[in-house]
């Protein structure tokens, strides 16, 4: 990468193996049916993201023509988010360096031809603690920049099974996906990639 990255960005490749991959799609495609994945909207535009999504856990973000939250609720369905699959438990268990669990794990899909603008995970009360992101699938080309959008950027190519922490200076850090590479995994049954962010939300009482 021409620049360094920001202090607190973790980069850990290959962290899940192909069976704890595979094992990780099967709990995926489990909760997708219990919470089914749908196109949310830009705040104020109502313009639809080209990323179809879903959450697990106690609080799930959502994003409408009203803005960004987080919400106990699937925003179609009204039924509460499943729970968080234990192998992202102990994921977050032995790389957040947080002494609570994640409260939420937005699951994004991936076509093809989706991505993501650069932007920061700032809609949570809860800053000490990190953003831990899962690959799954085909690669994606991953961009990083620092805390402020005129900042440099570098991009990386994030294959399944990598695990990218965003803590400590990284936390507030702008980061996107540029593009999706079809055809890199044979994972999933049909092209795309699925990434999967956990995140606390809420400030521990103690």
């Amino acid at each position: 990468m021409p620049h360094p990255p920001p202090d607190g960005f973790r980069y850990l490749a290959g962290h899940f193996d192909r069976a704890q991959q595979a094992a990780l799609v099967a709990a995926v495609r489990a909760l997708v049916a219990a919470a089914p994945l749908y196109r949310p909207a830009m705040p104020r535009t109502g313009q639809k993201l080209s990323v179809r999504m879903t959450n697990c856990g106690p609080l799930g973000w959502v994003s409408d023509v009203t803005g960004y939250r987080y919400q106990p609720t699937h925003p179609v369905t009204g039924a509460p988010w499943p729970p968080i699959p234990l192998p992202l438990l102990e994921l977050w268990a032995e790389v957040a360096d947080f002494p609570h669990p994640p409260e939420a794990c937005l699951v994004n899909w991936y076509a093809p031809d989706a991505r993501l603008g650069l932007h920061v995970d700032a809609d949570e009360g809860e800053k000490r603690a990190p953003v831990v992101s899962v690959s799954l699938g085909d690669s994606a080309v991953f961009r990083l920049g620092g805390t402020s959008r005129r900042d440099p950027t570098r991009s990386m190519r994030l294959v399944s099974g990598d695990v990218v922490v965003l803590g400590g200076g990284a936390r507030l850090a702008y980061h996107g996906v540029d593009r999706i590479l079809p055809g890199t995994s044979t994972l999933l049954r049909e092209p795309g990639r699925i990434n999967l962010t956990l995140r606390r939300v809420t400030v521990p009482a103690d």
